[in-house]
């Protein structure tokens, strides 16, 4: 058996030179994350110009001959804000792993967050990476949550059994971003799907509480090359004019037989009426009539009602990813 030789590496800051070869890298680790490098650019330009002021630092690895070989990334994150967590990521090719470079970049990476006190790190891997798991177990970090990809073969889907399920029920009626901007004018309905998006995100699991949206950062989304308004499909209840559940769906960045589900949800006094259902049971003829091949949707895994409902469709579970955490003592910062 021929033995792995350590890599001679650079380890130095990202630059905007160099989203091309960041994305290449995350499409062959992560093959499922499809992403540009417009994608990657325009994530990390909004989260620079958040209110919030998140910090953000990105490292590459690099060989001898010039070529990236890994990655990593500390972020804060403004839905789960806090100015001592920091949310991690690390990547290597697979050709180059066993050979340092995870080492590398995480020992870079740890210095940097030493240095600005850091007291909370959260990174995360899929279950069926065992190299992945027992790196961040060697690394101190514990088991947080579990979420699953699930994916639904949108051609293969057949809507005959629900029917009466697709129907929304008496009081309640269903509208598209788009068709409420023509109706109420582009800033009322922007603010009608802002307020049913804050509160139907309340209840969603995460590891940590969440931050509230704040309502200038959420109308960006109309700039994001991904938005689909006419994917954003809302129910509103007649009565009040409050969008009481939606579902949203995001074009993907690399792939145009894919679709990705935002949020799906009802707000608290509108659940259990199959809202949710029914919305969804749309977007996925929705999808059909684009042409789209697959949609793919997140959800946690003590996110049970949702689950369920993603399974009654036919949705299938990808890998679990396990989100685990590291708590920082002071002693860790010296």
């Amino acid at each position: 058996m021929t033995a792995t030789l350590p890599l001679t590496l650079q380890i130095r800051p990202a630059t905007d030179a160099d989203y091309s070869a960041l994305a290449a890298l995350q499409q062959q680790v992560w093959p499922h994350q499809t992403v540009t490098a417009e994608y990657l650019r325009h994530g990390d330009d909004q989260l620079r110009q958040h209110p919030l002021r998140p910090h953000l630092y990105r490292l590459v690895a690099e060989d001898q001959a010039g070529g990236m070989v890994g990655a990593a990334s500390a972020a804060q994150w403004p839905s789960m804000f806090d100015p001592d967590r920091y949310h991690l990521e690390l990547m290597v090719l697979p050709q180059a792993e066993g050979r340092g470079v995870g080492r590398a970049l995480a020992e870079a990476l740890w210095a940097h967050l030493r240095k600005r006190g850091a007291r909370e790190l959260m990174a995360g891997t899929q279950e069926d990476r065992p190299r992945g798991l027992a790196f961040l177990a060697h690394w101190g970090f514990a088991e947080a949550m579990r979420f699953f990809d699930n994916v639904l073969d949108v051609q293969q889907f057949d809507p005959t059994p629900f029917a009466a399920a697709a129907q929304l029920p008496p009081g309640y009626r269903a509208v598209s971003l788009t068709d409420l901007m023509a109706e109420r004018g582009v800033d009322a309905a922007w603010a009608a799907y802002f307020a049913g998006f804050a509160q139907a995100r309340a209840d969603v699991p995460r590891t940590s509480e969440a931050t509230p949206i704040i309502e200038t950062e959420f109308r960006k989304r109309e700039t994001h090359p991904q938005f689909w308004p006419e994917a954003v499909l809302m129910a509103v209840h007649e009565a009040s004019g409050e969008v009481a559940a939606l579902t949203e769906q995001w074009l993907d960045p690399a792939d145009e037989g894919r679709l990705n589900t935002g949020l799906t949800g009802a707000v608290r006094a509108h659940r259990r009426l199959g809202l949710a259902l029914a919305l969804k049971l749309k977007s996925i003829e929705q999808a059909r009539v684009r042409g789209a091949r697959t949609i793919w949707t997140g959800n946690a895994s003590s996110n049970l009602p949702m689950l369920k409902i993603n399974e009654r469709l036919g949705f299938v579970k990808e890998p679990a990813w396990i989100e685990m955490q590291r708590f920082l003592e002071a002693a860790d910062q010296q």
